[in-house]
């Protein structure tokens, strides 16, 4: 788990990227699909629409186990989060987040009846964010080459388990 103050910091970093790469196991493989942040805040666990039907439900009631990346090579921030998902009829937070964006992927409305939401709670992770431009980095990696030295990129943290 992780602190408020930590939790912030996590929010700042993936509210903003939007998508995140939800990873389950279906079987021995492990499958990866995108999947997009409805809240406005985390305290711990995300949500995101999905089908009741939908083969991501189906392998994470065999495997509660999953994993979310977001990254935004641009502005040099990496997240990898590991938590338990669990499907969601709370009509409240349906209609709490539902908006355009999720309408069109659920042509229905929000009362058809497959439409739920993937509640993951977070139970530990890493976060990286790089500190310069990538410029400096390029220079922090050729200065590491010539003297076996390990390049300074930024901030990487754990947190959790």
């Amino acid at each position: 788990m992780s602190s408020p103050e930590h939790k912030q910091k996590i929010w700042k970093m993936i509210k903003h990227i939007k998508v995140g790469m939800l990873v389950t196991e279906d079987g021995d493989q492990l499958r990866a699909r995108p999947m997009h942040l409805v809240q406005d805040e985390y305290d711990g666990t995300l949500w995101f629409y999905t089908r009741r039907s939908a083969e991501k439900v189906i392998e994470a009631k065999q495997d509660s186990h999953v994993c979310l990346s977001f990254s935004d090579q641009e502005d040099g921030i990496y997240v990898s989060l590991s938590g338990t998902a669990n499907l969601s009829d709370d009509r409240e937070l349906i209609d709490k987040y539902w908006n355009p964006f999720v309408g069109a992927w659920f042509p229905n409305g929000k009362d058809d009846p497959d439409v739920a939401l993937l509640e993951i709670k977070i139970r530990q992770g890493e976060h990286w964010k790089a500190k310069e431009s990538k410029t400096f980095q390029l220079y922090e990696i050729a200065k590491a080459n010539m003297t076996d030295k390990t390049p300074d990129l930024g901030e990487n943290e754990k947190f959790g388990k």
